[in-house]
């Protein structure tokens, strides 16, 4: 199954900080997760520039948490995003088993959710499970949960 999840986004200087919170804890609160709002993890940082960027992280590891996000997420998805997802599993499942997704990050302003091929956007990495390690049992894994 899933292992961890790891939500991450880059809110930059023209950006207000607040909104791009409240975009990923639509995630959280969709899936579930209690007081999700609190478990994201702040850093400040500086892009190539010099300009402020803050980087905003989540790590869900409660199984209920990591089944809420999947399940809150393909049940958001539109019939293009399921398709467009089903072509490019295979390359979105790394050697490590972890499953990428980019997540449109002004879509979820708008409480919506919608795939990106976007730099700007809602990064997902979400860590598959089996034992022994195996990439085939983690691509059915993946495809039971988002196909």
């Amino acid at each position: 199954m899933i292992h961890h999840i790891t939500l991450r986004v880059l809110a930059h200087a023209t950006e207000d900080v607040s909104r791009v919170r409240e975009a990923l804890d639509f995630f959280l609160s969709g899936a579930g997760v209690r007081e999700g709002n609190k478990l994201i993890e702040e850093l400040q940082a500086e892009g190539h520039h010099g300009n402020p960027i803050t980087i905003l992280s989540v790590q869900l590891k409660r199984k209920a948490d990591c089944l809420g996000f999947a399940h809150f997420v393909r049940g958001h998805f539109s019939e293009e995003d399921v398709a467009w997802l089903k072509e490019e599993m295979p390359e979105r499942l790394d050697d490590g088993q972890v499953f990428h997704l980019r997540l449109d990050k002004q879509a979820a302003c708008l409480q919506q959710v919608r795939l990106t091929d976007s730099s700007d956007a809602i990064t997902a990495q979400i860590k598959i499970e089996t034992y022994p390690k195996n990439r085939e049992k983690a691509g059915v894994i993946v495809e039971e949960l988002f196909g």
